[in-house]
C-alpha cells in the first residue's frame, strides 16, 4: 500500500525535476484511500522559500477538506521532511508520515531531529521511513549531479 502512494510522490518528484526544481514530491491520502493533494517543490517557479512539496500539499489538502485538521490523513514524501515541513505536519495534525530517502543534512524526522515524535509537543505522528528509498534517493542524486555538471548551485 505504501509503495503505491510513494510511486505517486515519485511522479511528482519527476515533475519537479522536469521543471528544474529539486525533485521532491508529496501526496496526501485520507484514511479511506482517497488522494486529496499532491504537489512537488516549486521554490524556483514561485520564488518562495516555503514552496516545498509538503507545504504545498498540506495547503491543498486543508483546502480540499475545508479544515486545517488533517488528522485522518497520511503524507507520502520522497525525502525526509525538513524542520519547516515537519512543523507544518505537526500543525496540520497529520496522522502518519511516510518518506522515502533520509536527509542527513536537513532531516527533521529521524536524521538530525525527531520532531514528529517529540513528547514535549502537543502532537506526534506515526513515521514510516525508507519506502522506496533507493529510487527516491536516486532522483535527487541524479538531479544534483546534473546541476554540478552545469556549474549551478
Amino acid at each position: 500500500m505504501h509503495e503505491k502512494y510513494m510511486r505517486m510522490a515519485l511522479q511528482e518528484a519527476q515533475a519537479a525535476a522536469d521543471e528544474n526544481e529539486v525533485p521532491v514530491g508529496a501526496v496526501i491520502v485520507r484514511a479511506n484511500g482517497r488522494v486529496i493533494a499532491s504537489d512537488h517543490n516549486r521554490r524556483e517557479q514561485l520564488h518562495d522559500p516555503t514552496a516545498h512539496a509538503e507545504m504545498l500539499a498540506v495547503t491543498q489538502a486543508a483546502d480540499a477538506l475545508n479544515s486545517w485538521r488533517l488528522d485522518e490523513c497520511t503524507i507520502y514524501v520522497t525525502l525526509e521532511p525538513c524542520p519547516m515541513c515537519a512543523g507544518a505536519v505537526l500543525q496540520a495534525r497529520l496522522q502518519t508520515v511516510v518518506f522515502g530517502a533520509s536527509d542527513r543534512k536537513a532531516g527533521a524526522v529521524c536524521s538530525l531531529f525527531e520532531l514528529l515524535n517529540d513528547s514535549r509537543l502537543n502532537h506526534q505522528c506515526r513515521v514510516v521511513p525508507n519506502i522506496l528509498s533507493e529510487p527516491c534517493g536516486n532522483i535527487l542524486s541524479q538531479f544534483f549531479q546534473k546541476q554540478r555538471a552545469a556549474g549551478k548551485k
